[in-house]
């Protein structure tokens, strides 16, 4: 087998594939930032032109670049944000290049960043199986957690930190004192360090975070859920909810802190268009909100691929494929148009945020008032999880865990799609399905023995062992 820079896509729409091959030939220039004398050095994320590097962008980066083949390590930007660990457990997040110092604003003076660290380095263990990995950076994760605690858990048992810190500056999110995204990603951090600490077998680790996550949810479940509206809201310093509907109530889902009839609400606001059922899917406030803009306006109304990333995996938790799947193709479909247009206009530019109504190559992809830079082209920290991480795990459906061996691939209907030459760590494997002259047929390559489970339109599930070498399933024998 032919050994590529980077795995191919096959869609039977060519566009989703170009927009994914247009996203890896991008990442070059956010890559490799050599700054002389720069105390912040080697190889790491961040957007080109930038002076400081930043925990939200290495965290997001790294659920892209874990598909590079190995090309882009996901895990060498979060080693910059580890060796600089504080001896009181303290990592910041933003640093600037040149001098290494700390990047505090008068918002977060504390240059708190989300939380997530725990729950990529998983996602970087079963794409990469590296387990030596996991057993090294676990202590620096949980000496990070504890700072955490000591410095903004409140005696509620909730989260005090600025609501900035999670980055949606400008939403109409004024008095809040425990954000329900900042809290909601505390659980999805926790949780993840317990799934951690089971990968090394460690039990008293694994049950303190356990532990720590079920009394994180019921705190959230208690004080942060509205009953007569079906929301999760923000908090002001009185625990007296503040009830602007963000999307920031999504990091819920993807925490599994709602029990299914709390999340049977929370979806049916994604397909309301009073709510978030734009046509494009999703603004980051609710349309019935009086800051709500059509333009955008950045965190008043502008759809962010990474938003859209972390609904779109809320979904799956709660076994949504379908839905998952429908707004990841509309999304992206928007994010074409701002690509494609008459060949003397055409633009290849993948941007920050896009209009939450839609907006043909015309349009601008978002608007911000005169005197801000938004939204930044190329900014691949946040698209390239809907241009490469979408396309891969909820377009084409794949799900892969090195650990276990397995490709789970999830098929809504029989299309000429797949992928070619993605690297299983030493393991190079071709996964296409295609019609013959013998009705739908899955075509599959391996150099090493791998379980392959077939999930077709939710009627019919299979696991089979894959050998070596090539061999075809046909649909309708399975």
């Amino acid at each position: 087998m032919t050994k590529r820079d980077f795995p191919r896509m096959h869609f039977y729409d060519q566009d989703f594939v170009d927009v994914y091959d247009r996203a890896w030939s991008l990442v070059q220039d956010c890559w490799d930032r050599n700054i002389e004398d720069a105390a912040i050095s080697g190889r790491f994320f961040t957007y080109p032109g930038s002076r400081t590097v930043t925990q939200m962008e290495a965290l997001f980066s790294s659920f892209f670049l874990v598909y590079s083949n190995r090309i882009y390590p996901a895990h060498t930007s979060l080693d910059v944000f580890y060796q600089r660990q504080e001896e009181n457990g303290a990592i910041r997040a933003e640093y600037d290049i040149k001098s290494g110092d700390v990047v505090r604003t008068a918002e977060n003076p504390e240059s708190v960043g989300i939380p997530l660290f725990a729950w990529a380095e998983f996602n970087i263990y079963h794409k990469v199986s590296n387990k030596k990995r996991i057993k090294e950076i676990l202590p620096i994760i949980d000496k990070y957690n504890a700072w955490l605690d000591a410095t903004f858990k409140a005696p509620n048992g909730l989260y005090r930190t600025p609501w900035q810190a999670s980055g949606m500056w400008n939403a109409p999110r004024e008095g809040t004192a425990y954000p329900v995204d900042f809290n909601a990603m505390m659980a999805v951090n926790v949780l993840y360090m317990s799934a951690i600490a089971d990968i090394l077998n460690d039990k008293d680790v694994s049950f303190r975070y356990k532990k720590q996550y079920f009394s994180l949810k019921t705190r959230i479940n208690s004080l942060m859920w509205n009953k007569t509206d079906g929301y999760y809201y923000d908090l002001d310093q009185k625990e007296k909810q503040i009830k602007v509907k963000t999307l920031a109530s999504y990091w819920t889902m993807l925490a599994e802190i709602p029990n299914e009839d709390k999340a049977e609400q929370l979806i049916a606001k994604l397909q309301d268009p009073m709510f978030f059922g734009a046509p494009h899917p999703f603004p980051s406030i609710a349309a019935s909100e009086r800051a709500f803009s059509t333009k955008g306006e950045a965190y008043c109304g502008s759809v962010f691929p990474h938003l859209t990333f972390i609904v779109i995996k809320g979904l799956e938790r709660y076994l949504r494929w379908d839905l998952a799947r429908e707004c990841a193709i509309r999304h992206l479909y928007y994010v074409l148009d701002s690509m494609n247009g008459p060949e003397e206009t055409r633009k290849t530019d993948l941007y920050e945020a896009y209009l939450p109504m839609g907006g043909g190559s015309a349009e601008p992809p978002a608007y911000m008032p005169e005197g801000v830079v938004f939204p930044r082209p190329q900014y691949l920290a946040f698209v390239g999880l809907s241009a490469i991480s979408l396309i891969v795990e909820n377009v084409i459906g794949l799900t892969i865990s090195l650990p276990r061996k397995t490709v789970d691939w999830v098929i809504p209907n029989l299309e000429i799609m797949g992928v070619e030459n993605l690297s299983l760590k030493k393991n190079m494997i071709t996964i296409l399905s295609n019609k013959s002259g013998r009705g739908w047929e899955i075509q599959v390559e391996s150099e090493k023995l791998y379980y392959f489970t077939i999930n077709m339109l939710g009627k019919k599930k299979k696991t089979l062992p894959i050998p070596s070498g090539k061999c075809s399933l046909l649909i309708e024998k399975l």
